[in-house]
């Protein structure tokens, strides 16, 4: 039981430096202890957890009430424990499937309410998608590649001085991805005095929404290690648009009866992420058509929609021969037709009209399971059992469908997010693959 305290607190104080889970300089703290120290159990078998609440770093006693249920499933369960020096124990019994199970805490003290949840998997190792491959999912896409590929590649490229560094040059280009001049834009990374045939690729799709292109100096190290890196945006919108333009655009078509992601649902040659989809391969074009290029290593990086992207990337493109994910969305999104089962983001099913039996057809389409079953390039995934918006079932759903060498960093106390430790690792981890 020392130990895993340890890892707990260990956790705790790591996830406060970033200020992500609690508020930044919290006056509060919650530490929960799971009986088994990587947070899994078996099927059948009972979970117990150990909860402490520290106020000012003190312990503080009074009552908790708590909920527990499936993962985003609902509330099946309901009590009360009362602290006594500040600690108190709940069985949240178990689960004859596989899947997780989540605890969410409510304390109420000093005329103020403190919540925190975390989750506990059953059997996860057995979890599987309830998504299905479609008879002609193959001929489907291997069609619109072959429609792709007749469309000369082509794009615009301009310095972009003001994120060129003494290490790192940068340019923004424009992408058109489609005979309807659909298109993208991206930054894209070289070294300083680039060498033609020396150096590797790597691809960086956005997580979901409309947006600029979020402080494309981030991820300076890894031109600064010898990468070119394109990092990209999905809409054709310039990424010099001023804030506000955004968030008008997003007001406007990213609502639930607007969004970008319902947008053609209903077909699956009219839905809007079909072009995103192809202007992966198009990118890995432009990429792979540098001189700089060193003939061999193409990565794909990302994170939630960004996460999904490059499994799709490196499903439909043979290029791909590495990939890092972080928590995939568009993952198992038909799971919640199956009652007491767990879908994926963008959860439709929250949304009026949309969960038909024609636009699940169209899901099926672009599921990331179904081009995870096709990857081939050795892959590197992370995800947390925390997270709300891609939960921790489907992202077992695609990491048990990986046919491919693989290797997985679990982090069960995060939540929707990776650190910059984390971020750093995964550029270490694609060099140390390299070809």
């Amino acid at each position: 039981m020392k130990r895993m305290m340890m890892i707990a607190l260990m956790a705790v104080v790591t996830l406060m430096a970033g200020a992500e889970n609690y508020p930044y300089r919290s006056d509060y703290l919650w530490v929960t202890v799971p009986d088994h120290a990587d947070w899994l159990y078996k099927t059948g078998e009972k979970a117990n957890i150990e909860i402490q609440f520290y106020k000012y770093g003190i312990p503080r006693n009074g009552e908790v009430t708590y909920t527990v249920g499936n993962d985003l499933l609902g509330t099946d369960t309901k009590g009360t424990v009362t602290l006594k020096n500040g600690r108190a124990k709940i069985n949240i019994g178990t689960k004859k499937t596989p899947g997780f199970r989540d605890v969410v805490l409510t304390m109420k003290l000093d005329g103020q309410s403190y919540t925190h949840h975390v989750k506990v998997g059953f059997s996860p190792e057995k979890i599987q998608p309830f998504t299905q491959e479609p008879k002609d999912f193959n001929t489907f896409w291997q069609g619109n590649l072959d429609e792709l590929a007749k469309i000369p590649l082509s794009y615009t490229k301009e310095i972009a001085e003001e994120y060129c560094t003494d290490k790192v040059d940068c340019y923004l280009v424009k992408i058109p991805v489609s005979r309807r001049k659909q298109c993208v834009y991206g930054y894209l990374f070289y070294p300083k005095n680039a060498q033609p045939g020396k150096h590797p690729v790597v691809l960086c799709p956005p997580g979901a929404g409309i947006k600029t292109i979020k402080e494309p100096l981030r991820h300076k190290y890894y031109a600064e290690n010898g990468f070119i890196r394109l990092e990209i945006e999905i809409h054709g919108l310039d990424p010099r648009l001023p804030k506000e333009t955004f968030d008008d655009i997003s007001r406007a078509f990213n609502s639930d009866a607007t969004g970008y992601l319902e947008n053609g649902i209903d077909n699956r040659d009219r839905y809007y992420m079909k072009h995103v989809y192809l202007a992966l391969v198009r990118c890995i074009d432009l990429l792979t058509s540098l001189p700089e290029w060193d003939g061999r290593n193409v990565a794909v990086q990302g994170g939630s929609q960004g996460g999904a992207l490059a499994l799709v990337a490196a499903g439909l493109d043979k290029r791909v021969n590495l990939c890092v994910v972080n928590h995939p969305a568009l993952s198992d999104m038909a799971g919640y037709t199956e009652k007491g089962r767990t879908g994926g983001y963008p959860h439709f099913n929250r949304m009026t009209g949309l969960y038909t039996p024609s636009n699940i057809s169209t899901m099926a389409y672009y599921d990331v399971v179904n081009f995870a079953r096709k990857v081939k390039a050795t892959t590197y995934m992370t995800w947390g059992y925390n997270d709300n918006t891609c939960p921790p079932t489907t992202s077992y759903a695609v990491w048990n469908t990986l046919n491919c060498e693989k290797e997985s960093l679990i982090t069960p106390i995060n939540e929707h997010w990776t650190s910059d430790a984390t971020e750093y690792g995964q550029m270490v981890w694609i060099k140390k693959h390299l070809q």
